[in-house]
């Protein structure tokens, strides 16, 4: 008994579900240029936006010395206990190169000794009254 009304029950809904898709509208065909038109649309979906980066804010270091900012490198630049090209460059706001001349001038004139000299980094500090080793 109980076995055949969950028999009639499926029978049923499937009875129901035949008739709703009975009752549906037909669907309507689309023309070629309709289809064309929607495919043109489709691919042209939103473009990936690439992000720009982090970009660093462009320096513009002077390339010469300006009688105040020479100066100012003769008083700062034999007090500091470090001295590289690139503190020079960024306190001074002068380019590498410039930085480099500075420091072989300055080396020259007993102001300050070389720590490390390689081509890749030169590290030079004040000159005290300790012996070079």
């Amino acid at each position: 008994p109980g076995v055949s009304e969950a028999v009639q029950r499926q029978s049923a809904r499937a009875v129901e579900r035949a008739q709703d898709e009975d009752t549906m509208p037909p669907k309507e065909q689309k023309s070629k240029e309709q289809k064309a038109k929607a495919a043109m649309h489709s691919s042209k979906g939103k473009k990936k936006k690439w992000s720009k980066g982090k970009t660093k804010e462009k320096v513009n270091n002077e390339v010469m010395y300006t009688q105040a900012a020479y100066d100012k490198m003769l008083v700062e630049v034999p007090k500091m206990k470090m001295i590289t090209p690139s503190i020079l460059s960024d306190r001074l706001r002068i380019n590498g190169s410039l930085a480099r001349a500075t420091l072989k001038h300055l080396e020259a004139e007993g102001k300050i000794r070389a720590i490390t000299k390689h081509s890749a980094q030169l590290i030079y500090t004040r000159a005290t009254n300790v012996a070079v080793e």
